[in-house]
């Protein structure tokens, strides 16, 4: 009331309720309901309108598609076919695909997040949330989760060697990378929430702290991730619990009766090809094997390969992993019986599985025997400037054929237990 559009964008005024409109002008409030039935019968869809009022006169400044959430956006678009306004086909085009990850996931509701104080925003690298105090190492992060702490991973930037940590936290919170940074891509890999490139935030772990707008947040503080939005928040955001609609329902069954291509889901461990199946997956479309060799009791083994001077001593660190493996894929093709699932062979140039710090290489070499600048020269002789078009994939497998040997290998015996068992397994390597 008595402002201008520019004062409600810039925060200067709050907007009161339309329905206080009919106490100081009942004609006119009748008057704007009348337009906006006019307009949303006109576009069949929920409009979002400007108006002023000047003089006790209504004038219409502009009107658009408003914005509105997933579950919104799934109840609006059942609502208008029930009512015969749009088609089931007009439906499912006006609901984003990918809104509808917020719908499977823990969330944050509007009303909490106003609550909340935002220190920082980075990118919405994987969806859902996460409450939990900060650990700025994998290490501390691993032994904390073990104490009963929820924790949230703070780094720069996450490694390899981080995997347990990761796989530890609730959620993970970098300053740095992108979307297709390693922490994004294995935090989506595993459902898990991560905020990636919050540069607002510094990060100091060894004094265990994090600056952000002005506040510095230790071990015992609270942080809370929005991974669908990629907002940062200081204290406790109340979580809400995702719940599957009846509208959400109706509106995938829709969507079945009228695709025409197949779903597969991206799966590495049997725990995600699990809960894959339970979405509705047919099948696994990319099984990506180096995310197998992340683990604390795998990835010794596969910097052992790396860093072995001959074949003979590259088959002893194989033949630690190849029972391993082989779990891994009998307990994915379980999950999947008789679906398929697409594997895709050790693909990342190898350097990525050796530590980066000069601590962590100080450590490597302690627990190898091995002089620490042999490990860094090995390191800088495998790292390339542009790895997507060096040593890795089909070109690994030309000059490592033991690896190659190696996970065919696990992948038909793990097919052959599989068969044994009753359970149809259809590995596509």
């Amino acid at each position: 009331v008595n402002a201008q559009g520019e004062d409600v964008v810039a925060g200067i005024r709050t907007p009161r309720p339309i329905d206080e409109m009919q106490q100081w002008n009942r004609a006119v409030y009748r008057q704007l309901l009348d337009v906006k039935r006019i307009l949303e019968d006109h576009y069949r869809d929920m409009q979002d309108i400007e108006f002023t009022v000047e003089k006790g006169e209504l004038f219409m400044l502009q009107t658009r598609t408003g914005k509105r959430t997933a579950k919104a956006a799934l109840k609006i678009a059942r609502d208008m076919v029930k009512e015969k306004r749009i088609t089931q086909e007009e439906a499912l085009l006006r609901i984003p695909a990918s809104d509808l990850t917020q719908l499977l996931l823990p969330s944050f509701s509007e009303e909490a997040k106003q609550r909340a104080t935002r220190i920082a925003k980075g990118l919405p690298a994987s969806p859902g949330v996460a409450v939990g105090k900060p650990a700025f190492t994998a290490e501390e992060a691993v032994r904390r989760a073990q104490q009963g702490e929820t924790v949230i991973l703070v780094r720069r930037e996450t490694s390899p060697e981080d995997i347990d940590g990761m796989h530890s936290a609730a959620g993970i919170l970098t300053s740095t990378g992108g979307m297709t940074s390693h922490a994004a891509v294995v935090a989506r890999g595993w459902g898990k929430c991560c905020v990636v490139g919050a540069g607002d935030i510094q990060i100091d772990p060894d004094e265990g702290a994090l600056y952000a707008a002005g506040r510095r947040l230790d071990r015992d503080s609270v942080l809370s991730l929005d991974g669908s939005t990629g907002e940062v928040f200081a204290g406790a955001v109340e979580t809400q619990p995702p719940q599957i609609s009846d509208d959400f329902a109706t509106i995938m069954r829709w969507a079945d009766r009228r695709r025409r291509l197949g779903v597969r889901a991206n799966a590495d461990t049997p725990q995600d090809a699990a809960r894959a199946r339970e979405f509705g997956a047919e099948g696994i479309g990319l099984c990506r094997t180096e995310h197998m060799f992340f683990g604390d009791d795998r990835i010794r083994a596969m910097r052992r390969m790396i860093l072995a001077s001959s074949a003979e001593e590259r088959a002893e660190a194989l033949e630690l992993l190849l029972p391993l493996q082989r779990d891994d894929f009998i307990g994915i093709f379980r999950a999947m019986d008789g679906l398929p699932v697409t594997i895709r062979l050790l693909d990342p140039p190898l350097h990525e599985f050796l530590p980066q710090d000069g601590e962590a290489v100080a450590a490597l070499a302690r627990d190898f025997g091995v002089d620490a600048d042999d490990i860094r020269r090995r390191v800088e002789s495998l790292r390339e400037a542009n790895p997507m078009l060096g040593h890795r994939g089909c070109r690994l497998a030309v000059s490592h054929p033991e690896i190659l040997v190696m996970q065919t290998r696990a992948i038909v015996e793990a097919a052959l237990a599989c068969v044994r068992e009753g359970v149809d397994a259809k590995p596509e390597i």
